[in-house]
């Protein structure tokens, strides 16, 4: 990596921070509030409906132990889709390369989520009377796992939203459903077997259930696969910087 790289990618990520969330109200602390109160919703709306998470006896935890990586995922994806676009304007000057946004907006992003799903679970263990045994290997390989396969998705949809700017909207509406398929409001287990054979295919599933198996100790996901993960992250992840370092320059002169 060529001298003075990471002077740029700090700046960039000084940038990002100051536009993303410097002329919000609060700031940082909707980073905190939007997963909050989405998974306070989940959890009350929920505990109406059943008496207790297919796993432990707290909904907040379950809930929260199954969003959170989903959520390192999502927020990686859209951020490094966008990348060269949000620094297009920045990419003229010698000293910026595309390789730079896009490690500026992942670093930035990863620490950010991995930081807010700290302190929230941290909380909910604290102010609740959840009953978990925490093991850190699972959880950090869970939260890593997400963030890399953002990475490989985002970097890929890079390359093809600077050819056709159109299919950001596309990717969002054909990804919708992935809320669902992602083992947020129960567990693998819980499915059928068609629909078992199914979202197995879907990486954050296995995300979900390392997540899982760190808070709960009797929760072992027999389905999970770590290569399976790690393949589905890689290939786009290697098939997009190798097309990027082609065709970044025709990108910038559309």
């Amino acid at each position: 990596m060529r001298t003075g790289t990471w002077r740029t990618v700090f700046a960039l990520m000084l940038r990002e921070m100051s536009t993303r969330y410097g002329k919000q109200p609060g700031g940082y602390i909707w980073a905190f509030l939007e997963p909050l109160g989405f998974i306070v919703i989940m959890a009350v709306g929920f505990s109406l409906l059943l008496r207790s998470p297919s796993l432990g006896n707290n909904f907040l935890l379950f809930y929260a132990t199954g969003y959170l990586p989903f959520q390192m995922y999502q927020a990686t994806q859209l951020t490094v889709t966008r990348a060269i676009t949000f620094s297009k304007p920045l990419l003229s000057y010698p000293a910026v390369t595309w390789i730079d946004t896009i490690i500026a907006r992942f670093v930035l992003n990863a620490l950010t989520t991995a930081l807010v799903t700290y302190i929230l679970l941290t909380g909910i263990l604290i102010a609740t009377d959840a009953r978990a045994v925490i093991d850190a290997p699972p959880i950090l390989l869970a939260m890593s796992l997400a963030a890399l396969t953002g990475l490989g998705i985002g970097v890929l949809n890079c390359l093809v939203m600077g050819f056709f700017p159109t299919y950001d909207l596309v990717w969002s509406i054909l990804t919708r459903p992935l809320f669902l398929a992602s083992a947020i409001f129960y567990i693998y287990e819980d499915l059928p077997p068609l629909a078992q054979n199914i979202l197995w295919w879907n990486p954050l599933v296995h995300t979900s259930g390392i997540m899982r198996s760190g808070f709960y100790p009797m929760y072992e996901p027999q389905y999970v696969s770590v290569l399976f993960v790690l393949v589905f992250a890689l290939v786009p992840l290697c098939l997009g910087l190798l097309l990027l370092r082609r065709y970044n320059k025709d990108i910038l002169l559309r």
